[in-house]
């Protein structure tokens, strides 16, 4: 890929995220000629050795190579030393790789690690890890600034006893180790001030002198002859007296004497070691592998020099830590390497050549840390993630270098000083370096997982096997190192992450959680079978029609509850055409009901049709909505009646989402917030389908073996004021909640005698669904039983509707109703006695009905509808009243077949309005599909 390419001249768009660089959030941030001035601020780029190479051999080098090669080797023996390496280096190589992959999957912005995690997994979990990895680098540099020190004082230092050489001159102490410190710590604060690219070339000729220092300590080990080296005194840790140590030159029985471990108290703090602390202080000799990567935002390409540079570090360090632990333990007293950390310098052909390198290599790697740091701090700055919190540090010098991020940086870093001891802290940063590692092996491992087609990094030397040793490894290091900082350092993470989470903006870099949980529903909905669907697990999969969601807030937030961890969808058809219109006039729409979705906190799906009908739209909508064996199976419907809507959804209904968005959309001013819903339609304005075009639709959906609802009057439903309100009873402090009443006879069949067909087992079902949620726990079931007294069945039909809500396993309260008066009024305005106008409307339905003919136990719209009076029909709607009291939170009736005979629609309309006129919210559900079952 050619980067002279003028149709390439731009930062690929990647599946972390990463934006094209004109469009980045600091070009827009800086929009205009702002933009284009940052351009012209952009110091020179750095390659791959000054960028990468040196830094990181520089970090990795510093304390470890020549302060604490010997404690290393000298505390766990040259086995253990080895085995530290082996699995330091094995867990730093699984996270390179990760590095490299992320890095070659498109461009990078400055900030490094946490540039690649924030774009990988997201803000929350990119801003908590950043965080993390900020806190790392200035307790690195504090760290490295430490071990100068302290080799400083070993040199120049005034010995306890006072007995001091001519060069040992500088008074030791706590506060005079604190002065020390502050200065050299001002000193690199002074060149990173200046900016990165006086940093490169002051790292460079450091890298010079480390080389040779490291090449004199090499030669060394085969000219020096064997030597006593005066040890500092450490009588006042241990009282031994102990002054001197042998380097014995290449011994056998000298490595023989330092091959296994020997533990011991550490002279510089009086703490006794084990494996776990001295790995803790070897490892922070790996922890420089972000050096490079780090610097990301000043290298000329990042993509190419970080895997490269990185790699080539990683390799040379862990060459030279091997080969100085063999020479250390094959030619050193094994009291020489405990008792003096700066023994290199001791056997050197010339000792202050030593001293040079470790001055030289501590003093970059503190630089190195300070100049990490304040890279991340003004990438999170950038990224607007903590709001004004951090704003202070995204101020730029004119050559785009962050000072404001530097200055703070140090003053962190000036904190930590106060620590004092170099060990004290090394456990805290290895944690902290960890914890970051493996964010960095998991967001690798996320994205190959998500499988997303724009994952392709032109490294290739990984795979999701190296990603999770990677993250096992660095987990087990953490807890194996000291499990409380390791806990401590996670629920902090964590912390973190929950507030980035609530109070943070919305970016625009791409989820991964987005991509796995796509790939995970794919997965599962190719194994969710059909053909294997059964009663035991029916559960209501609900499309719920929408007009206009003004008037329909109520009604969205009951069938919420209603779905029991089903399908919810929200259906709309806007009627037109694509014919003609330059674009689908729908997309733009998707973000109004997305954030509808979201204010009213239902748990629901969109789809949005377009069709030159209403019925057309919703054929389309039952038809292509699900996948698989997630698709609706019940209908629900507004009632169609004369009612103008009413506007519930305020004009400042979404306001609250758009303030909070107020602080995001200022990063992208070029997104508008989603538009508003049009308002309801006024009293004379004309319905959108007339009442055949909507009874049509029911017919269609029984049809498709769909179950229907039609809800009336949830205009007057209010889920608070339901939910919250109970009354109390006497004598009791315990509340009655809500009612929810069930007739599950067909009432506009008054020669109906049954209370088990298909529909009344849907309406107990769906009744009790809504009554098993954890909102509706406090509700009562009511389920009303019309029965005539005359017949003298009223006991036999309670007994067999309890034993039947007994092997249901359905809890409810049934109240006998007599409606013999009701009935009668039926039958005396047909006129003859009921058993004979009974007969001669079964011989009428047979002959008139032979194309709707009663299915699958399911009883229809009846064919002597035009019988059935209004008088009788207010007479059954009137007795629905008088027995519902106190008033229920919701009644389900039973909503009868269409007709077959369109002629007929009118008087369905009619009876259906007259059934339910003034009753309170009210479900009419008609069921097709058996959905109840004895059986275990």
């Amino acid at each position: 890929m050619s980067e002279k390419s003028p149709l390439l001249h731009y930062r690929l768009t990647s599946s972390t995220g990463t934006e094209p660089k004109d469009v980045s959030k600091h070009s827009r941030h800086k929009a205009g000629k702002g933009g284009r001035r940052d351009k012209k601020k952009t110091g020179p780029k750095l390659g791959v050795l000054l960028g990468v190479v040196i830094p990181t051999l520089l970090s990795m080098f510093s304390v470890v190579v020549f302060l604490r090669i010997g404690f290393v080797v000298g505390q766990a023996g040259l086995y253990q030393s080895i085995a530290m390496f082996l699995v330091a280096y094995f867990i730093i190589t699984m996270t390179v790789l990760s590095v490299c992959a992320i890095s070659t999957n498109g461009a990078l912005d400055a900030g490094g690690a946490y540039y690649m995690i924030s774009r990988a997994l997201g803000p929350e979990f990119g801003g908590s890890i950043g965080i993390m990895f900020f806190f790392a680098n200035v307790c690195g540099s504090a760290l490295y600034i430490l071990g100068l020190v302290e080799a400083i004082l070993s040199s120049f230092g005034v010995p306890a006893d006072g007995v001091a050489n001519l060069h040992q001159v500088l008074p030791s102490g706590y506060w005079w180790s604190l002065l020390y410190g502050t200065v050299l710590l001002f000193l690199c604060f002074i060149v990173c001030l200046v900016g990165a690219h006086i940093y490169a070339k002051a790292t460079f000729i450091i890298f010079i002198i480390v080389a040779t220092v490291l090449a004199s300590v090499f030669v060394s080990f085969f000219i020096v002859r064997p030597v006593v080296v005066i040890l500092p005194d450490s009588s006042g840790l241990n009282g031994t007296g102990l002054s001197t140590a042998n380097y014995s030159g290449f011994q056998l029985h000298t490595l023989e004497s330092n091959l296994l471990p020997n533990y011991t108290i550490d002279y510089t703090t009086g703490t006794m070691m084990s494996f776990a602390t001295v790995f803790a202080v070897m490892f922070n000799g790996c922890t420089g592998i972000m050096a490079g990567s780090n610097m990301s935002g000043d290298l000329k390409n990042p993509s190419y020099s970080i895997p490269r540079g990185t790699l080539a570090a990683v390799l040379t360090t862990f060459i030279t830590y091997n080969l100085l632990s063999l020479l250390a333990a094959w030619s050193c007293d094994r009291r020489l390497l405990q008792r003096d950390y700066s023994f290199l310098g001791d056997i050197n052909i010339w000792p202050p050549l030593v001293t040079t390198g470790i001055y030289s290599s501590t003093v970059s790697a503190a630089m190195s840390n300070l100049i990490g740091a304040s890279r991340i701090l003004y990438a999170l700055s950038k990224d607007n993630l903590f709001g004004g919190v951090l704003s202070v540090t995204r101020k730029t010098s004119r050559n785009g270098n962050p000072w404001a991020s530097v200055l703070v940086s140090w003053l962190l870093v000036q904190v930590v000083l106060f620590a004092g001891k170099l060990n004290t802290i090394a456990g805290i940063v290895t944690i902290f370096f960890l914890l970051v590692y493996a964010a960095v092996n998991l967001a690798c491992l996320a994205l190959e997982w998500a499988s997303a087609p724009n994952f392709r990094p032109s490294f290739r030397c990984f795979t999701w096997h190296t990603c999770t040793l990677g993250i096992l490894g660095c987990l087990v290091m953490m807890f194996f190192i000291n499990a409380i900082y390791a806990f401590a350092s996670i629920a902090f993470m964590l912390l973190l992450l929950m507030l980035i989470h609530y109070l943070g903006p919305i970016s625009n870099w791409g989820y991964i959680s987005q991509a796995l949980i796509f790939h995970q529903v794919r997965k599962y909905l190719l194994l969710l079978d059909v053909r294997k669907d059964h009663v035991k697990f029916w559960r209501p999969q609900v499309l719920l029609m929408v007009a206009n969601p003004r008037s329909r807030i109520g009604l969205m937030t009951f069938i919420n509850d209603l779905k029991k961890s089903g399908l919810y969808v929200l259906g709309h058809v806007k009627l037109g055409l694509l014919d003609g219109l330059p674009s689908d006039p729908l997309q733009n729409s998707y973000d109004s009901w997305l954030s509808l979705v979201d204010h009213l906190n239902i748990k629901a799906f969109v789809n949005l049709t377009l069709a030159d009908s209403v019925r057309h739209g919703v054929q389309n909508l039952l038809f292509i909505t699900g996948f698989g064996g997630m698709r609706p199976n019940t209908l629900v419907l507004g009632f169609y009646d004369d009612c103008p809507p009413e506007d519930y959804l305020q004009c400042n209904i979404l306001s609250t989402t758009h303030d909070l968005d107020a602080s995001r959309a200022s990063m992208e001013p070029q997104e508008q917030p989603p538009p508003f819903f049009p308002s309801v339609r006024g009293a004379e304005e004309p319905k959108d389908l007339q009442e055949e075009e909507y009874v049509s639709v029911i017919a269609d959906a029984v049809k498709m073996g769909k179950n229907v609802a039609l809800a009336r009057y949830f205009n007057q439903f209010n889920r608070k004021e339901v939910l919250g309100s109970g009354r109390k009873l006497r004598g009791n402090r315990s509340t009655i909640g809500p009612f929810i009443d069930v007739w599950s006879l067909n009432l506009l069949r008054p020669d109906s005698r049954g209370y088990v067909d298909i529909c009344s087992l849907f309406m107990l079902q769906l009744a009790s669904v809504l009554h098993e949620t954890r909102a509706w726990s406090q509700a009562r079931l009511r389920l009303f039983l019309c029965v005539e007294a005359g017949r003298g069945l009223k006991e036999e039909e309670e007994t067999k509707l309890r034993e039947m809500l007994k092997k249901l396993r359905i809890s409810a309260q049934v109240q006998m109703v007599p409606w013999d008066q009701v009935v009668a009024l039926h039958w005396q305005r047909q006129g003859g006695g009921e058993s004979a106008n009974l007969e001669s409307a079964q011989n009428e339905e047979r002959r008139d009905d032979e194309g709707a003919q009663e299915e699958d136990g399911v009883q229809q719209f009846p064919s002597n509808a035009a019988q059935l009076t209004d008088e009788y029909i207010c007479a059954v709607n009137n007795l629905i009243r008088r027995h519902g009291a106190p008033q229920p939170a919701v009644r389900f009736l039973y909503l009868p077949r269409p007709p077959a005979d369109q002629s007929r629609y009118h008087a369905y309309i009619h009876h259906l309005n007259l059934l339910s006129q003034d009753l309170g919210p009210t479900l009419l559900i008609h069921g097709v599909t058996p959905v109840v079952t004895t059986d275990l």
